[in-house]
């Protein structure tokens, strides 16, 4: 027995297979920022009231600048998988869809990239 309709089988439209993977990796990405996300609170709670200087030194050594850097990537790519099924669930059309998702997934890893950047940047100075 056939679960698709028979428009669904002229139109060849089923399972993309890729519904599992996208939420595999957004479930593995949102428990990643977990510990990320306490290890950076944490971390800025503790620099309340630092100086420019201390804040320089703390970016600089390497294990604050590796966990920033895993933190921003881990946030972005997470964020524009979230992003990608809310466009999917709510833009309609085709062409607007397709434009919309080009733009955010553009805007987000260029986000991403500037951040990992910054930390770079920032850690070299110290």
């Amino acid at each position: 027995m056939q679960m698709r309709s028979s428009l669904g089988r002229v139109r060849g439209l089923g399972s993309a297979k890729e519904g599992v993977g996208h939420w595999w990796a957004q479930r593995v990405t949102a428990i990643a920022l977990v510990p990320l996300a306490i290890w950076f609170v944490v971390s800025i709670i503790s620099l309340t009231g630092a100086t420019y200087a201390e804040y320089v030194a703390w970016i600089g050594v390497f294990g604050n600048a590796l966990l920033m850097i895993l933190t921003a990537l881990v946030l972005f790519y997470h964020a524009s998988l979230g992003m990608q099924v809310v466009i999917e669930d709510y833009v309609s059309g085709e062409g607007a869809r397709i434009a919309v998702l080009l733009a955010v997934k553009f805007i987000l890893y260029t986000l991403a990239a500037s951040c990992v950047l910054a930390v770079v940047l920032v850690a070299m100075r110290s």
